[in-house]
Formats: structure tokens, C-alpha cells, sequence
């Protein structure tokens, strides 16, 4: 948001002079500006209270970049930029904050240039009506769509719709251009899909950064390209030996890879002996490796990994042992003395089996020898006195 603002008054301080009367647009900021290193002509419409999205069918020809932010549009129609102008120089499009829910099937049409598309922080639901939206070809016609930016995008539906309707997307949305995915904040823990992806060809970087995922359960090696994924700040405990191999197939393809597990809550338990050997011999670069931390199940405190290079914790430990309850050296020479301490024992009964007999064995078996007869008697003179 700040970075918009600043923008703004950028924009302001160079179009003043300019002026913007293309039709309807009296209230936005347009001319040639120089944005992202480069002067393009720029329309910029932030926070200006537009409720519908009408206007944007009357698009200036020589837009390059369309910035149609902080507005409250639930609804994007058909053909939202309308049907007569090509739009052949518009590269970026920016409808962020929209408070929009629904993006019809035929939205976006005459847009075969845009490269970059970015509708963070809407409410784009993925129920209508009970069921899920079936609009799989939204974007379908971004032929030259490089990156999409997704954060925060969808209204709180659950992980399984939100997988559901991105997976119909990337089938049927010719999306093989596309370099960068951005899908933070989203509340995703799981996607049902491994090969959810693998139809992303060119992907270079997936960004899954502050969702609720607990592992890696969507496959990379179907990714080529793939140099970088974020799952920073997800609810990631352990990384499982599969998890760790996943990541790994990517570098065997000659590929580098960069990961960031940053503020997760890793786990003290015993199984991270496991990804903290493989973070010495993995070839996958992990951003910030040195500043990863876990957290101890029984005081809650937070310990680096690096002070668990002398944890020896073997793998038939169950996983979530605290590192405080994993054996340790201490541990197996207490069960070897116990161990060597019963077997003395036992020779020591074996040696003195007879004197053992005499002094205890001997006497047990009179007293019980005796204790019979008597009951026996006691029987007998029950039975004559009941005659």
C-alpha cells in the first residue's frame, strides 16, 4: 500500500500538467511516467470510489499500464474492457483491493500482451450457489501472462475449494508463459493434486509464504524451471524424508533451487537430526539456513538448528520426542550397567542353588506340605457331621 501511495504522488507530481480526459476518467491520473525503470503511459485509478468496472471499456488505445486499485467492484462483467479497442500496448494490469467476489468466464478479453496481472487482497469466492464456480478458462486469454499475483485473493473458503478451483485453472487457462505465481495468504494446508503445477511449464517462482501447509505435497520435478519456492511462515513442524527428496529432485536435473522455510514452527523432536543432515548435503540453496530455528514441545523455547549438530537421536525414535527426552549417551550406560547387574544376579542364584534350597526353598515347602493335611482334615470332619 505505501508503495501505491508513493506512486500516486509520483504520478501526480508528472501528470499534473498533462491532465487525463480520456472519457470517464476524470478523477484518475494518466500520462507517460516512468514506472518499474521505464516511461509508459500509465492510467492510474486508486481510491477514487468507482463502483462498477464500466469505464474500463473505454480504455485509452495507448495504455501500457492499468492501475484500477482501492475501489469496491463485487462483480467484474463480461468483456471488461470492452470489445472495440485492442489494448495491444496494456502489459500490466493491477486491480488489487477491489473487494471483488465473482470474475465471470468471458471477463478478460483483448488482453494478448498482458505480462503481468495482480488482483491481491479481493474476496474472490470460489462457492456460488452451493457449488464450486466454474469459471476454469478466466484466464485463458493472457497469452503473454508471466506473472499472477494471488495474495490474499479468495474470501475465507475452505483449503479443498480454493485447490479445487486453481487446479481447473491451470488445466484449462493456457498459462505456459507464466514465470512467477504468488499465492500468500491464502489459508491453503493442503492441495489435494500433487500434479496441481506440472501444467505451468516455465513456473520459476511459487510463492506459498504465510499459508497453512505442513509439507510438500505437490510435486516440483515436473517443474523444469522451478529456482524458487516460499513457504515461509506456513505450519510446517517436520519435513518428512519424502518431503526432503522432493526438494532434492530438482537440483539432480541440474536445476538450482532456492527454498525458505523461515518461521516455521519446526519442532525440537528427534526426526530433525534427519533434515538437519540434509540441509548439510543437499545442493537445494535454503535462504537464511543459519537463522532457522526450532521450537522445544516441553518449554516452548525456540533453539537454532546449529546447536543441534551433536543431538544423536537414532531413527526408531518415534517423531515429536523431545530432543531432551531422545536417548543419549548417559541413556545406553545406564541400560548396559542394568542389564550387566541382572545378569550377576542370576549367576549368583545359580552358584548358591543349594544353599538356597536349604535356607528358603525347603521350609516353604513344609509349611505348605502342612497347611494342606490340616485343610484336609478340616474336610473330612465337615462331611461326618453333616451325615
Amino acid at each position: 500500500m505505501l508503495t501505491k501511495i508513493l506512486f500516486t504522488f509520483a504520478a501526480i507530481k508528472v501528470c499534473s500538467a498533462i491532465g487525463c480526459d480520456q472519457p470517464g476518467f476524470s478523477k484518475c491520473i494518466c500520462g507517460d511516467i516512468e514506472f518499474r525503470g521505464k516511461v509508459q503511459y500509465v492510467l492510474n485509478c486508486t481510491d477514487v470510489g468507482f463502483t462498477n468496472a464500466s469505464v474500463l471499456s473505454q480504455l485509452p488505445p495507448q495504455i501500457q499500464v492499468l492501475i484500477f486499485t482501492g475501489n469496491n467492484i463485487p462483480e467484474l462483467p463480461w468483456n471488461v474492457f470492452g470489445t472495440k479497442n485492442s489494448n495491444e500496448q496494456l502489459t500490466e494490469v493491477d486491480m488489487s483491493n477491489n473487494n471483488i467476489r465473482e470474475i465471470r468466464g468471458k471477463t478478460y478479453h483483448r488482453v494478448p500482451n498482458v505480462e503481468r496481472l495482480i488482483l491481491n487482497h479481493n474476496q474472490i469466492s470460489t462457492i456460488f450457489e452451493g457449488k464450486i464456480q466454474q469459471h476454469p478458462r478466466v484466464f485463458s486469454n493472457f497469452e503473454s501472462l508471466e506473472e499472477l499475483h494471488l495474495t490474499d485473493a479468495f474470501a475465507d473458503n475452505s483449503p479443498e475449494d480454493i485447490a479445487a478451483v486453481l487446479h481447473n485453472i491451470f488445466i484449462n487457462s493456457d498459462l505456459s508463459r507464466l514465470k512467477k505465481l504468488h499465492l500468500e495468504q491464502n489459508e491453503i494446508s493442503h492441495f489435494t493434486d500433487p500434479r496441481l503445477f506440472c501444467d505451468l511449464r516455465d513456473l520459476m517462482d511459487l510463492h506459498l509464504g504465510t499459508n497453512k501447509l505442513s509439507g510438500i505435497d505437490f510435486m516440483v520435478d515436473c517443474l523444469k524451471h522451478l529456482r524458487f519456492i516460499d513457504l515461509e511462515a506456513n505450519a510446517i513442524k517436520q519435513l518428512s524424508l519424502r518431503d526432503l527428496s522432493i526438494l532434492d529432485s530438482l537440483p539432480d536435473r541440474n536445476q538450482n533451487l532456492t527454498v525458505d522455510l523461515s518461521n516455521n514452527p519446526l519442532s525440537c523432536g528427534c526426526d530433525i537430526q534427519d533434515f538437519f543432515n540434509w540441509l548439510k548435503r543437499t545442493r537445494v540453496t535454503i535462504r537464511n539456513k543459519d537463522k532457522l530455528k526450532c521450537q522445544n514441545d516441553l518449554q516452548g523455547n525456540d533453539q537454532s538448528l546449529v546447536e543441534l549438530k551433536q543431538v544423536d537421536c537414532p531413527r526408531t525414535v518415534k517423531v515429536g520426542v523431545p530432543v531432551s527426552q531422545c536417548p543419549t549417551e548417559s541413556n545406553h550406560t545406564v541400560t548396559f550397567l542394568a542389564i550387566a547387574l541382572a545378569v550377576c544376579l542370576a549367576m549368583h542364584v545359580y552358584t548358591h542353588r543349594v544353599k538356597l534350597q536349604e535356607k528358603f526353598l525347603k521350609p516353604v515347602l513344609h509349611s505348605v506340605s502342612n497347611k494342606v493335611q490340616y485343610t484336609s482334615v478340616g474336610k473330612q470332619e465337615t462331611q461326618e457331621i453333616g451325615v
